[in-house]
C-alpha cells in the first residue's frame, strides 16, 4: 500500500532520514519502532504529507504521492492520527465525526438554498454513519459531550472515529497508546484489530509501548539513525543483536519466561 523509496530529509546539516526504504503491506498492521532520534516521526510526517522529503519518493497504492499535502492524501485514502489528539474541542463528539466526510452539500451556500432537501437527506445519512461509529467505539454515551472535555484515551478513540468517517482505509497511528489508561487502551487495540481483520484496514503504528507493538503488529520495522535497521516479527527483532545495540543499549533480550 505504501512504498518509501530511498527517502531522505535534511534539516540544515542534520540528516533526520537517510536514504530510507520500506514497505507497508496492504491489509497488515505494521509497527515502526526505534530509539529516540531514529527518524520515525520525521518519516511519518513525510509519508503523511506534513513534510516534503529532501530526496526519494513515496508511493501510495502504486501512485507517486511525493510531497502531496495532507488534504490531497486524504482524498487518496490516507489519514493519520496524532500523539496529541487533534479534536475540535468546542464541538460535540458527534459533531466532530459529522464534519469529516468530504463533499458535503451543506458546505455550498447555493446548494443550501436551492437543494435543501438533498442537504437534509445527506446530513441524515452522515448522522446515521456517525452514530454507527460511536457504537463501534463504545462512545455512544459521550455523543453530546464537548470533545474538549474528554480524557486523553477518549480523544484517541475519537480520532480513530474521525479516521473511520473519512472513508480512508490506510491509517497512520502516531503513538496511540501514549497517555491512555489500560482499560481504554484495550478498547482501542480491539477496535484496530477488528478494523484490520474484518474490514481490511491497513495500519502503520509508531509506538514506544512494546506490549502494544507485540500484541498488534506484524511485521515490525526498526529504524536507527534515519534508516531501516531490520524488520520481521516482534519476537525476532527483539533478539536481533543490532537492535539490542541501537535500541536497548546492548541489554540482553528477555527470555520467553521473563517476557
Amino acid at each position: 500500500m505504501i512504498v518509501v523509496d530511498d527517502v531522505s530529509r535534511h534539516f540544515g546539516g542534520i540528516v533526520a532520514v537517510d536514504r530510507c526504504s520500506l514497505r507497508i503491506e496492504t491489509g497488515r498492521i505494521t509497527g515502526l519502532i526505534g530509539p529516540n532520534g531514529a527518524g520515525k516521526t520525521t518519516l511519518f510526517n513525510i509519508v503523511a504529507g506534513f513534510l516534503a522529503p529532501t530526496g526519494g519518493r513515496i508511493l501510495l497504492d502504486g501512485r507517486d504521492v511525493t510531497g502531496l499535502a495532507p488534504h490531497r492524501l486524504f482524498h487518496r485514502g490516507l489519514v493519520r492520527t496524532f500523539q496529541i489528539p487533534q479534536v475540535l474541542e468546542r464541538m460535540s463528539v458527534l459533531e466532530n465525526l459529522m464534519v469529516v466526510p468530504a463533499g458535503q452539500l451543506g458546505e455550498s451556500l447555493l446548494a443550501s438554498w436551492l437543494g435543501w432537501r438533498r442537504v437534509l437527506r445527506q446530513e441524515a445519512a452522515i448522522r446515521r454513519r456517525a452514530e454507527e461509529v460511536l457504537g463501534f467505539l463504545s462512545l455512544e454515551r459521550l455523543r453530546d459531550e464537548l470533545a474538549g472535555n474528554l480524557s486523553g484515551g477518549q480523544k484517541k478513540l475519537l480520532e480513530l472515529g474521525r479516521a473511520l468517517m473519512s472513508g480512508c482505509k490506510t491509517v497512520l497511528l502516531d503513538e496511540p497508546g501514549a497517555g491512555v489508561n489500560r482499560t481504554l487502551l484495550a478498547s482501542l487495540v480491539g477496535s484496530i484489530r477488528t478494523l484490520n481483520r474484518d474490514r481490511g484496514y491497513t495500519f502503520c503504528i509508531v509506538e514506544h509501548d512494546m506490549d502494544l507493538i507485540a500484541e498488534l503488529c506484524d511485521p515490525v520495522i526498526v529504524m536507527a539513525e534515519g534508516r531501516v535497521l531490520t524488520e520481521g516479527r516482534f519476537d525476532q527483532v527483539r533478539r536481533n543483536r543490532d537492535v539490542l545495540e541501537a535500541y536497548l543499549g546492548g541489554i540482553a533480550a528477555p527470555t520467553d519466561s521473563q517476557a
